[in-house]
């Protein structure tokens, strides 16, 4: 038997409401089936399943909304081994210690969050998740009084409106909760600033080459088969961080854990305001039209609202690009637990130095904000400085 559990979508991630089942009992899974949607902050998820068996039965029903860890599901894989047993509530900020309680094993069942209370202050700390107390101190909110829909009646961050005040009404694009995943932005980025030492360097690039390959490789293509500069940015960022791995991986209790595979978090703006950053697997080991060919799907299924939990799971490195549009130059916030964060602008002509004399070459600015716990300066100039140097050399890409 094994279980099927609520995963874990971003650092900040709490709680996930189950909105739909795609297999049921009875139903042969595969691994790497979609099993479920489940929405969070980020909008709606589908969810993978990471073994092969049989979907034997049902633990949490449509509309519910339990902690990250909690069992969703059961799969016969066919090996026997003990019944699943529930997973146990995350502990309260606040809470007594179980320690040396005897807690007899619980039967696998659905773990609803319980309905909304006032948070109870015991020893005159209100009960809150790190995340909510991170939130309240940033907007200024007095966690006394609030209802907590968390473990306990726990403050969690999506409680964070003042008690009995009206609820306000959400934005949605493409089944998305603007709102929400707005809130969940802004609690991963006051969580960057604060405990990560960010240092920022900048580079300009020259794009004549680049551009005149992109004109003659499209020149025969139909419209959606042609590559966008984007691809090439992307995979001299993938293909840079073989070269330099300092820069791919997670900072994690207290000591860097670098990455074999390099997971590209594509940033993508959703329309109506938000982002989203899911992740373009083993990026250095795509060609161009495979690359395009990611990004333009995950362009799609991100703005409606249907990317897989996979894909949010894992981003080794953040590439956040303005394209044609936006300002010139853009610096990144890194995103916990990762290390680094690339940066292009928009792309513009620039007076450069040529051979025999002054030319105006297409250029962009590039950016890099790196975790100065793991890397320095003089690495980030060599990460910018590869990027640079593969983009000269687009057909080698």
């Amino acid at each position: 038997m094994g279980e099927f559990r609520m995963p874990s979508l971003g650092a900040d991630m709490e709680a996930g409401t189950l909105v739909e089942w795609l297999k049921q009992p009875g139903d042969a899974v595969a691994r790497g089936d979609i099993i479920a949607v489940v929405e969070t902050q980020k909008g709606a998820i589908e969810i993978e399943a990471f073994e092969t068996g049989t979907f034997d039965r049902v633990l949490v029903d449509v509309g519910t909304t339990v902690p990250v860890g909690t069992p969703l599901a059961v799969i016969d894989t066919g090996e026997g081994g003990t019944e699943p047993a529930a997973a146990p509530l995350p502990e309260p900020v606040g809470a007594p210690s179980r320690a040396g309680a005897m807690q007899p094993a619980a039967p696998p069942v659905a773990v609803p969050v319980p309905a909304p209370v006032v948070a109870e202050a015991e020893g005159g700390r209100v009960r809150a998740s790190p995340a909510a107390r991170r939130l309240a101190a940033a907007q200024g909110v007095d966690l006394a009084g609030l209802h907590g829909s968390g473990p306990g009646g726990a403050v969690v961050s999506t409680d964070m409106s003042p008690a009995g005040a009206a609820p306000v009404k959400t934005e949605r694009a493409g089944g998305l909760d603007l709102t929400e995943m707005r809130k969940a932005i802004a609690a991963a980025m006051a969580r960057s600033k604060r405990d990560i030492p960010h240092y920022y360097l900048e580079t300009r690039i020259d794009l004549e080459a680049a551009n005149e390959w992109l004109t003659a490789t499209n020149a025969t293509r139909e419209p959606a088969d042609r590559l966008l500069l984007a691809a090439l940015l992307h995979k001299a960022v993938a293909l840079a961080l073989r070269k330099y791995p300092a820069f791919n991986g997670f900072y994690e209790d207290g000591a860097f854990r670098p990455s074999e595979a390099i997971h590209l978090g594509s940033a993508i703006a959703i329309r109506g305001g938000g982002l989203m950053a899911p992740a373009i697997h083993d990026a250095d080991a795509l060609e161009l039209d495979a690359m395009m060919a990611k990004m333009r799907d995950l362009v799609a299924r991100a703005r409606a609202g249907r990317i897989r939990g996979s894909e949010m799971m894992d981003p080794t490195v953040t590439v956040t690009s303005l394209g044609e549009r936006g300002a010139d130059t853009v610096f990144g916030v890194i995103f916990p637990p990762q290390v680094a964060i690339v940066g292009f602008g928009r792309p513009a002509p620039q007076v450069w130095p040529a051979p025999h004399g002054i030319e105006t070459r297409m250029t962009v600015n590039a950016t890099l904000a790196g975790d100065h716990r793991v890397s320095d300066g003089i690495a980030g100039a060599r990460l910018l400085d590869q990027i640079d140097r593969l983009l000269q050399e687009p057909e080698k890409l």
